[in-house]
């Protein structure tokens, strides 16, 4: 309450606002001075424009990134995969490179050495495990086959019996690789086993670019060993051979192996007959697991 004596007095206007919201009982409005506006917080449209494009770029950065590192993983992958497919194929033909053979087949009353090479293929005998069928000495054969646009590189194997050398329904008889004759369509199916695994073709490489041997050794009739594109009829192993493999985004450098075992060839199979009833009727009976030699 203003006391009596001075509720007549005049107030100066510019007081007025600061006495009125002193002595106004709490919870009451309090004086606003005429011409002025209270501000409402809240943030202005334009505000609001700029806060949407920062966060529409930073996502289109983020997803940019992960987009990107996606593409990158996928990209390592597929090298990956490349690389492995090449690494897996030059480690198989080294391994069974270093288990060689000196083997050779009694054929039609002729001696014939398993181990033959030229420039593009190879022929020889090396142990396989019971992964592919039937464990025991196999006669493998490395070629390179058209196959579309690329070629590839296939291995094809015998089991190192006269029933299977002789040949079924389902696959074709052995012939030496100088003398072999027979189409791609006439050597079965890719990546199967046929006659309880003695037979089989399995792609090493889908796509090859290069494929290239050489023989080091004494050739017979010479004395001072050299470097051949071609062994062929030799009694004895080369000395080394060299290996190239490449694909068409990958390639190793070549590898030269030292063939173990050197020494005379010796025959381990007689084929006549067997390769006779197999021509004459066409069907052989699943052949087991070769005899001790």
């Amino acid at each position: 309450m203003i006391p009596p004596a001075h509720r007549n007095r005049d107030i100066p206007a510019a007081e007025a606002p600061r006495i009125s919201a002193a002595r106004l009982p709490a919870g009451r409005a309090r004086y606003i001075e005429p011409g002025t506006r209270r501000r409402q917080t809240g943030f202005t449209l334009v505000e609001l424009l700029i806060a949407l494009a920062l966060i529409a770029v930073i996502t289109v950065l983020l997803f940019s990134g992960l987009r990107l590192g996606s593409r990158a993983w996928e990209g390592v992958e597929t090298v990956s995969d490349r690389v492995n497919d090449l690494r897996v194929a030059r480690n198989f033909i080294e391994r069974a490179l270093r288990q060689v053979r000196s083997e050779s087949v009694l054929l039609d009353g002729q001696q014939w050495p398993v181990f033959a090479g030229d420039a593009h293929s190879l022929e020889f005998v090396a142990p396989l495990s019971e992964h592919v069928g039937i464990p025991g000495l196999y006669i493998l054969r490395l070629v390179v086959e058209p196959a579309g646009d690329h070629d590839r590189l296939v291995l094809v194997r015998w089991l190192l019996h006269p029933d299977a050398l002789a040949g079924g329904d389902a696959y074709p008889a052995w012939e030496p690789l100088a003398e072999a004759s027979s189409t791609d369509a006439d050597q079965g199916p890719l990546d199967s086993d046929v006659a309880a695994g003695a037979y089989g073709r399995t792609v090493l490489l889908p796509q090859v670019k290069q494929f290239e041997l050489a023989y080091f050794g004494v050739e017979e009739g010479e004395t001072d060993p050299k470097w051949l594109e071609e062994w062929e009829d030799q009694s004895e192993l080369p000395q080394s051979v060299r290996i190239a493999v490449g694909t068409p985004r990958e390639s190793w450098p070549a590898a030269v192996l030292e063939l173990p075992g050197r020494g005379a060839i010796s025959s381990v199979a007689s084929l006549p007959a067997a390769l006779g009833q197999s021509r004459d009727t066409g069907t052989r009976t699943p052949p087991g697991r070769p005899d001790d030699r």
